[in-house]
């Protein structure tokens, strides 16, 4: 019942809207030929004026109706245009949007011509003076601009769905308690909005409810009901469902059926998960249990093209999150975005919070009317992803405004009273109108606790408290920055973890945040970027990744936050270095000599399951073995020798000047004798290069295995996100990583040199064929071109040989 058909081909851009665009005889043969998802300006890295993407542009595309639509409901949507839409069909205005991030539907039934070509053409403005949100003043992310999602035509019935929410209800909480993974009994909630002539007389309409596990088997009925208004709320009572939850996102397809006289004339289907998403005083809770959540903020921007990313790219970046960050949970910073974001969030578990745009700024009675509206569409468009547990009804980091956040919270509860509402604010005790109070905690400074109570910052301790950002700004850190100032980074999202995670009555956090972005002049490092993200723009780790990494237990983690080369640090001191790792233990060698195991508890951070440990020991038995000294005497040696090498000679904490007096004075140990030691065990000036074997050990086995030693040689290593390219509704593009990495698989931080690129077959690349890595990363996205084949990406540099990556592209 109906047809989906997609537009996002064949369309025609220029920068310049003008009105010729919209006539019939227009010659448009001189204009670009683009396809959708569209940028309307690709962007340099970095160093550029976001003004160049700031401008009117145009997009004209030709649809060929069918004759046999005549008679039918057309329905044309745009997914999302950056940021203000007027839509015109055959010269005529057909509707207009005043949103960037969300969607919007056009009836164009009586406007086509039916069995002739019609021109549609859309003047996109996205400049940033526009009065409406997110804009009216500073802003710290790029806005971009362009058609930069789906556009497709729906064709319907003339009685048909117009739209439909669906949702599962549940009876006491005992049951889901006790068998939080047992096949249990649930209400099947179905709101829908029918249009047409299903209430005429003559006319008997029903609406019928089935469900079935997604993809298994048969649907099974849930029952039927006669329509007796446009607007109607249907619940059923269904048998044996799967509950969805973070480690078994179990999703059911549920099949509404709408008829008249027993026609059936429109059917819908939703993929839902059965779940009982709950903020309580004392936290979140998921299907009765609870569940700490921990996450990171997303934008929707990528380098080179900003917003305009395909469906492939876009679930990549929720399957980085869970799967590679180990996150259950990511706020869409700042506004709604892709749904196939959202789809692969559903499909994986991972938990979502999602707000209206904005960022600080609240305009005038005609800007706000606006925001109301973006909380009715946002919420409309939005409310069957079942991973979505929370509605930001604010503007980001904004001051009180009663008046206006009563009308957004009335909004959302009026469309979905199955979920609580939030708002984002930077202010302590500040007006709660919201069912949770979500505050950015930006209090941890490096030395201060991770985060400060909860009594300190809501008005009102009965209603439960999330933070919503943490870190970011106050710590901006490269790929390339030294050493120190990466484990840093690290170290500081561990901190806050720990304390969130110590702190009971938190329901969780979302660190600042996920990758690094591009930003207007006002932020930043002054290049257009905002360093804030534990991954770079190509979704390349930061160290502080391994800190989110190691929470997760898919995949075995063990890194460490040092390169073990002493010449990077200050006067040689190495300070602390930590080891990161989700294994039960670590054992650590050097030059093949067994120093010591490692495990959780050897971590400051006790309230975090896999937590950064501090490696405390470079000597082992060593000086007790090697050396003529008592047992005390090589304890208290190595002691101090371990302490000279985090602290240096000068910065030594009270236990360890008492025992190098104790050295000195009992021992008639000298500097000189003690200089000697440490370069022998530790500094290894001038001797035999030192090389550091850890091994992971998970339930009795080795794991996972990371040698330190002096490089010897190094290779590109490629990884691209999927080889198999599928052109579907629009094209397919490779997110495509580089690092350069020396024979034991080890990141070179400071390898910044250019990689050469270039694509044999039906791929091209997007951005520019000559890419300087950053901290010994970089990265590129293959587009498809339309046609299929096989095709290859060669990548070279000056010291490496060429790694060639190949691709199958199907059309």
């Amino acid at each position: 019942m109906g047809e989906r058909i997609y537009l996002n081909n064949d369309w025609k851009f220029t920068e310049t809207y003008e009105e010729a665009l919209l006539d019939a005889s227009f010659d448009d043969s001189g204009l670009e030929s683009v396809r959708l998802p569209h940028t309307c300006k690709e962007l340099p890295f970095h160093y550029f004026d976001e003004h160049i993407y700031q401008m009117v542009s145009g997009y004209r595309r030709i649809i060929q109706a069918k004759p046999e639509w005549e008679g039918q409901v057309v329905l044309l949507t745009i997914d999302g245009a950056a940021h203000e839409s007027e839509v015109y069909l055959n010269g005529e205005k057909i509707g207009e949007h005043h949103c960037g991030y969300t969607a919007f539907t056009m009836d164009i039934s009586k406007q086509l011509k039916y069995g002739e070509d019609n021109v549609l053409a859309v003047r996109v403005d996205s400049n940033e003076s526009l009065n409406i949100p997110p804009f009216g003043f500073v802003i710290d992310y790029m806005t971009y601009g362009g058609i930069y999602r789906d556009v497709y035509l729906d064709i319907k019935n003339p009685s048909y769905l117009e739209d439909v929410f669906v949702y599962a209800e549940f009876g006491p909480a005992k049951e889901r308690e006790k068998f939080p993974r047992r096949a249990i009994k649930a209400e099947l909630v179905t709101e829908a909005v029918f249009s047409g002539p299903v209430l005429a007389e003559g006319c008997e309409g029903k609406v019928r409810i089935s469900y079935r596990k997604e993809g298994e088997g048969d649907y099974v009925l849930a029952g039927e009901s006669e329509i007796k208004n446009l607007k109607q709320k249907m619940s059923y009572t269904v048998e044996n469902v799967v509950l969805w939850d973070i480690d078994r996102p179990v999703l059911y397809e549920v099949k509404i059926e709408l008829s008249c006289n027993g026609e059936v004339t429109d059917v819908r289907s939703i993929t839902m998960g059965f779940r009982k998403a709950e903020f309580k005083t004392d936290g979140f809770y998921l299907n009765g249990c609870k569940v700490k959540l921990r996450g990171l903020n997303r934008h929707q921007c990528y380098p080179y093209t900003g917003y305009a990313m395909p469906e492939s790219v876009q679930r990549n970046d929720a399957d980085i999150l869970k799967k590679e960050l180990g996150v259950n949970a990511v706020r869409t910073s700042h506004y709604p975005q892709s749904h196939y974001f959202l789809d692969e969030c559903d499909k994986l578990g991972l938990l979502v919070f999602t707000e209206i745009p904005g960022w600080q700024h609240i305009g005038d009675d005609a800007w706000k009317d606006q925001a109301v509206q973006n909380v009715k569409d946002m919420i409309t468009q939005y409310r069957n992803h079942s991973s979505i547990i929370l509605w930001g009804v604010r503007i980001n980091e904004s001051q009180d405004d009663d008046e206006f956040y009563l009308r957004t919270n009335a909004a959302a509860h009026e469309l979905d009273p199955s979920r609580p509402t939030g708002g984002v604010r930077y202010l302590k005790k500040s007006s709660l109108l919201e069912d949770v109070y979500t505050y950015n905690d930006f209090s941890h400074n490096g030395n201060t606790k991770g985060c400060e109570p909860k009594a300190n910052i809501t008005p009102d301790k009965a209603k439960p408290y999330l933070i919503s950002e943490y870190n970011g700004h106050m710590y901006p850190t490269k790929s390339y920055d030294d050493e120190e100032h990466r484990r840093e980074h690290a170290i500081r999202h561990a901190k806050v973890l720990n304390e969130v995670a110590a702190q009971q009555d938190i329901a969780g956090s979302f660190g600042w945040c996920m990758f690094d972005y591009n930003t207007h002049k006002d932020f930043g490092s002054g290049d257009r970027i905002c360093y804030h993200g534990v991954l770079d723009m190509f979704r390349n780790p930061k160290q502080a990744a391994l800190v989110y990494a190691a929470q997760q237990e898919e995949t075995p983690v063990l890194d460490l936050s040092s390169s073990m080369d002493i010449g990077e640090h200050p006067a040689a001191n190495q300070g602390n270095m930590y080891i990161y790792t989700n294994a039960d233990s670590v054992l650590m060698y050097k030059n093949d000599r067994f120093i010591k195991e490692y495990t959780a508890a050897d971590s400051p951070y006790k309230y975090l399951k896999h937590p950064p440990i501090l490696i405390d020991d470079f000597i082992g038995d060593a000086i007790l073995e090697n050396e003529d000294f008592t047992a005390s005497q090589a304890r208290d040696i190595k002691d101090v020798l371990n302490m000279f090498a985090r602290y240096g000679a000068t910065d030594l904490p009270v236990s360890g000047q008492l025992i190098a007096a104790k050295l000195k004075g009992i021992y008639r140990m000298t500097e000189g004798d003690a200089m000697n030691l440490y370069n022998r065990y530790i500094g290894n000036w001038g001797g035999t290069s030192t090389v550091f074997r850890f091994e992971a050990v998970k339930d009795g086995q080795v794991v996972k295995t990371i040698l330190r030693k002096p490089m010897t040689d190094l290779h590109m290593e490629v990884k691209a996100d999927h080889t198999l390219l599928k052109e579907g509704n629009s094209y397919d593009v490779a997110a495509v990583r580089i690092c350069m990495v020396d024979e034991n698989e080890n990141l070179l931080h400071f390898y910044n040199e250019p990689v050469i690129m270039e694509t044999e077959g039906p791929v091209e690349i997007i951005g520019p064929a000559i890419v300087s890595l950053k901290g010994g990363m970089g990265g590129t996205y293959l587009r498809t071109t339309g046609k299929p084949g096989k095709a290859v990406l060669k990548l070279r540099t000056e010291q490496t040989e060429e790694v060639c990556l190949e691709f199958m592209v199907e059309v």
